[in-house]
């Protein structure tokens, strides 16, 4: 599962906004933000992870 969501919430950072702060694309945040974030890769995620200074391992939850 994923944190991307609420951490974006918390930031109040839409997905144009990160879109735009990390070079990728509108669907490619929306996959890792929603629930489908195992088929994005490692690059992408770190990615999100730095533009948010998060670590790659803070954006999943633990069940």
């Amino acid at each position: 599962m994923t944190n991307i969501k609420k951490f974006m919430e918390a930031q109040s950072i839409t997905v144009r906004e990160l879109a735009r702060m990390t070079g990728l694309s509108n669907e490619s945040i929306m996959r890792a933000r929603d629930q489908r974030i195992e088929s994005c890769s490692l690059r992408t995620l770190a990615t999100i992870a730095a533009a948010m200074n998060m670590k790659v391992k803070d954006l999943f939850t633990e069940d």
